[in-house]
């Protein structure tokens, strides 16, 4: 009897140690995280990226390595790589608003509902020119534009992203026709409109920043309502300028990360924590300041709310435009209110 109650007794012991052990391996996080960035290095997705998950790291209590994924349609690589990883919030999705439009541009089959989104933050769009073009207003360009249809080339980041959605607007609302010509990232679009492979660009005004105040690019116009003052510069509106464009346009920019729906409730609740701690820091709120980025800091209900009334308002107006290849209605997709 003795002896069947010590191992009895032993056994409960091992089975408590086993247990503990799990416990804590169940802890999160237990080893560092990667956060799968869809956009290229160098882009303001790229770069909020880094800057926000270095500061996160400090709260968070481990490494959160980026890479980056890109391809496919509207960062559609990334996506699938970071779907595909274990629901476990050991993999973020790095991304942006262009994002949402991967499902009507043949990227994948998947709604964005699939993800609970942290937005971290916004800047608005920018219609430049290189240094070396000819144009020194926005009427001048549109003028050249009208009158040589397809003959300026212009470049942003990804087929069906933002900045590819406001080309394909600014182009509609002119009346004119532009040659797009689609880069894996902001970057990459910038640096072809520094070489000259391109004429005209159209990205964020916080990735052009340092390019307009050098004066390699020349700023004719930004996609926002109002005019935007960037330094000692104003740069004008061109839906000021041409109404007609208010039709499509502004769009706004939404830069974050994501996880899968299926991570459990505690350890989305660690991520936030560390995410609003991350924006609250002093390198943070400076890198915002010095970058012209405004930080948004949404998350759960809200920033979902977000991401999904722009896959709506961008999934119809790439339909509408005739760019988009899957009818959004066709994936249950809203049409915007």
């Amino acid at each position: 009897m003795k002896t069947k109650t010590l191992i009895t007794g032993i056994a409960l012991a091992a089975f408590t140690m086993v247990s503990s052990a799990a416990m804590a391996q169940e802890k999160f996080p237990s080893r560092n995280i990667t956060d799968v960035v869809t956009w290229s290095a160098g882009g303001g997705t790229d770069v909020t990226n880094r800057v926000i998950t270095a500061a996160m790291s400090k709260f968070i209590g481990t490494n959160i390595n980026v890479i980056n994924k890109t391809g496919g349609v509207s960062g559609s690589v990334g996506l699938l790589e970071g779907f595909a990883a274990k629901p476990d919030g050991y993999t973020m999705i790095g991304l942006s608003e262009s994002n949402t439009t991967a499902a009507v541009m043949g990227g994948w089959d998947k709604r964005v509902d699939v993800f609970d989104f942290f937005i971290a933050t916004s800047s608005p769009d920018v219609v430049s020119v290189g240094k070396d073009t000819p144009w020194k207003s926005m009427e001048e360009l549109v003028t050249f534009i009208k009158a040589n249809p397809g003959k300026v080339r212009v470049g942003a980041g990804g087929a069906g992203s933002l900045h590819h959605i406001n080309v394909l607007a600014f182009a509609k609302g002119i009346e004119g026709e532009l040659n797009f010509i689609p880069y894996p990232g902001s970057s990459a679009s910038q640096n072809a409109a520094l070489s000259g492979e391109i004429d005209m660009v159209v990205t964020t005004v916080a990735e052009q920043n340092q390019l307009i105040q050098s004066g390699d690019f020349r700023p004719l116009g930004t996609l926002t309502e109002k005019p935007y003052t960037l330094g000692d510069m104003t740069i004008p509106s061109a839906l000021e300028q041409y109404p007609s464009l208010k039709k499509h346009l502004p769009i706004s920019q939404a830069i974050g990360f994501a996880v899968r729906k299926e991570v459990p409730t505690e350890v989305k609740k660690t991520i936030a924590k560390a995410f609003i701690s991350a924006l609250n820091s002093d390198e943070v709120k400076k890198f915002a300041a010095e970058n012209h980025y405004e930080l948004v800091g949404a998350f759960g209900a809200e920033a979902n709310k977000t991401m999904a009334r722009l896959e709506s308002l961008f999934s119809y107006t790439l339909w509408d435009l005739g760019a988009a290849k899957v009818d959004p209605a066709t994936l249950g997709i809203p049409k915007p209110e």
